[in-house]
């Protein structure tokens, strides 16, 4: 579990195919103190398991879904990355709660200057913009952000200055992709709701009972 606070950025220095995945060797711009062996470490916002940890440096394995998930798999040796260490549980919750289970990728449709400020508009398949409210929380790249406005189409949010400063969005320019984990709140509720036939098979309507004897109305 992630906040969505990039701790810093790291580089990624090898990479070879493996197995119908990939290897990653990535150095972190920071100490990796105290550092476990598989421990999980989100890269541009999807976890990932860290192996062979020496210093600042470590490997990881980017699975044939997550190649295809995320867009990790466009990254070339040199490419900066945003890094995360997992959650304890004696951390502030500075964002929200980020699984690091990246749902899709969006594209970035424009990015403007408002005052002091950058407005990006994403693109994102309708089948997630369901799950996107406005101010509520959305994690691009890693990072946790709130969510300015909304449609099924796609998104905008205003970053500040630092986040700009201190992540890869700074980089991001129109047509490039991000991964996109959409707040996971959403999901869970909409399971819950959905109406389950005697089979067990979800029929993708809300019972109505459901919602009565939860008070819903």
């Amino acid at each position: 579990m992630f906040t969505g606070i990039i701790q810093g950025l790291g580089t990624l220095f090898e990479k070879r195919p493996s197995g119908g995945g990939m290897i990653f060797g990535l150095e972190a711009d920071f100490a990796l103190t105290d550092p476990e062996e598989g421990e999980s470490i989100a890269v541009n916002g999807a976890c990932l398991t860290a192996r062979n940890i020496k210093g600042n440096r470590f490997y990881v394995d980017v699975s044939p879904e997550s190649l295809a998930r995320t867009g990790l798999g466009r990254l070339q040796t040199g490419s900066r990355v945003n890094l995360e260490r997992a959650l304890r549980l004696s951390d502030r919750l500075g964002g929200h709660l980020v699984s690091g289970h990246v749902d899709a990728q969006a594209q970035v449709k424009d990015r403007r200057r408002v005052g002091e400020f950058t407005l990006f508009a994403f693109s994102l398949d309708p089948a997630l913009g369901k799950y996107v409210i406005e101010k509520g929380s959305i994690t691009i790249n890693g990072v946790s952000l709130t969510v300015n406005s909304c449609d099924r189409e796609g998104f905008s949010v205003s970053i500040i200055p630092h986040t700009l400063a201190v992540t890869t969005l700074g980089m991001l320019k129109e047509g490039d992709h991000v991964n996109i984990e959409v707040d996971m709140i959403g999901k869970y509720v909409e399971k819950l709701l959905m109406e389950k036939n005697a089979g067990g098979a979800v029929t993708g309507r809300i019972n109505p009972a459901f919602l009565a004897e939860h008070g819903f109305l």
